[in-house]
């Protein structure tokens, strides 16, 4: 296991919008790892709505309730600290997610994080811990300008954004650590299935952005049912056969192809797909 020798590769889903597929994607992401073998680790730092969180809980239930034999990731709560025990300065969600992460580290292969999708104490120091980041974005220049500012008429790159500044801000915090630089990888969620005009420009666009602020971009997610209606059983698409579906409808099927291609694209160390 990649995890054996105590050092976790810590994947962090994050952004600052809402609606893009992260607690999705870190599902689909962190059960694909746990059915591959790997001993995953979860932590959901968005303290109010905790999709993420409640996900995994609904497998949990699902997996004691039908006796099934299949993987769950380690639900991990961020653990409550005493203000006392804090030093001069220190920032108690600091110390809670810290906790937390070293716990989970020594016996873990992967730390699956997901953050809120806004600016929080929590999600900033996450990113300065994350091996790979997984920032998804839905396919139009809405999401686009949570990376960057565009001229509107020419759509040249006027400068980053907010979001992209706390990332350079992290890789900066890991580069003075002398840890390893973060994989940034950006996913292109409910991409429409003709190649319009306005999908092309996203697509030059953060062709061009990538080059200029050090992120690669890789598939997501199209917008299928699959995604989103087995989440009251925490299940995932990979769990179909064990939920009593023999046979895949072409949607399904082209379903797990996306995660495959996007699992591929990561390039996750010590990880061969073989679903």
């Amino acid at each position: 296991m990649w995890g054996a020798a105590g050092m976790a590769h810590i994947i962090v889903l994050g952004n600052e919008k809402g609606g893009s597929g992260k607690s999705t994607t870190a599902m689909n992401v962190a059960t694909a790892l746990a059915r591959m073998g790997h001993v995953v680790g979860a932590l959901d730092l968005d303290l109010r709505q905790r999709s993420f969180h409640r996900y995994i809980e609904n497998r949990q239930d699902t997996v004691a309730r039908r006796n099934m034999d299949v993987a769950v990731p380690y639900l991990m709560e961020l653990p409550q600290v005493d203000p006392k025990d804090l030093a001069e300065g220190e920032n108690i969600y600091d110390r809670r997610l810290s906790a937390a992460v070293a716990d989970l580290e020594p016996r873990c292969d992967f730390i699956v994080i997901d953050c809120p999708g806004s600016h929080t104490r929590l999600s900033q120091v996450a990113h300065s811990l994350a091996d790979t980041l997984i920032t998804p974005l839905n396919d139009s220049f809405v999401d686009f300008d949570l990376l960057a500012r565009i001229d509107p008429t020419t759509y040249e790159i006027k400068g980053p954004s907010v979001y992209s500044e706390m990332v350079w801000h992290a890789r900066q915090l890991r580069a003075k650590a002398g840890l390893t630089p973060i994989d940034w990888v950006v996913t292109r969620n409910r991409v429409g299935p003709q190649q319009m005009h306005n999908k092309r420009k996203v697509a030059g666009a953060l062709e061009k952005l990538g080059k200029r602020i050090g992120f690669r971009v890789g598939p997501g997610f199209s917008e299928r049912v699959i995604f989103r209606e087995l989440f009251p059983t925490g299940m995932t698409l990979l769990d179909l056969r064990e939920l009593g579906v023999t046979k895949l409808n072409v949607s399904n099927v082209a379903a797990r192809q996306e995660l495959r291609d996007m699992m591929k694209a990561l390039s996750l160390p010590g990880v061969e797909i073989d679903f």
